[in-house]
């Protein structure tokens, strides 16, 4: 799969008939600078949406409704708004594996805890 706009690939393919592989080396770099930057500016857009937690809600339910019967579930984390990621027994209901782990989710609370913290030290 192509991360690459499907315009761009075909694109690069077209262009992929200069005689040597120098020639057809330089053309694809050259194609590729120009896609790069047109992705950054994409990226930079003011109009960019970001999404809130409660436009997330309804797409990880219909996720879940899917995925739960080969064991993947997702759900979205009120505290700290991160989407959190199970692998799951089907058969037993048990938690193989969490992405990220409890503990890892427990060290980033406290580290947001005590950034505040810090701040009010230094000032």
């Amino acid at each position: 799969m192509s991360l690459l706009p499907t315009d761009t690939v075909a694109s690069l393919a077209l262009t992929a008939s200069p005689s040597t592989p120098k020639q057809r080396l330089e053309n694809t770099l050259a194609q590729l600078a120009t896609t790069n930057s047109q992705l950054k500016s994409a990226e930079t857009n003011p109009n960019k949406h970001e999404f809130t937690s409660g436009e997330l809600i309804e797409p990880i339910e219909r996720i879940n409704a899917t995925m739960r019967p080969r064991g993947l579930e997702f759900e979205l984390s009120e505290e700290s708004s991160r989407i959190i990621t199970r692998v799951v027994d089907r058969e037993s209901g048990e938690v193989i594996r969490q992405i990220p782990a409890e503990e890892v989710i427990k060290i980033a609370e406290r580290l947001e805890e005590m950034q505040g913290q810090i701040i009010s030290l230094e000032a």
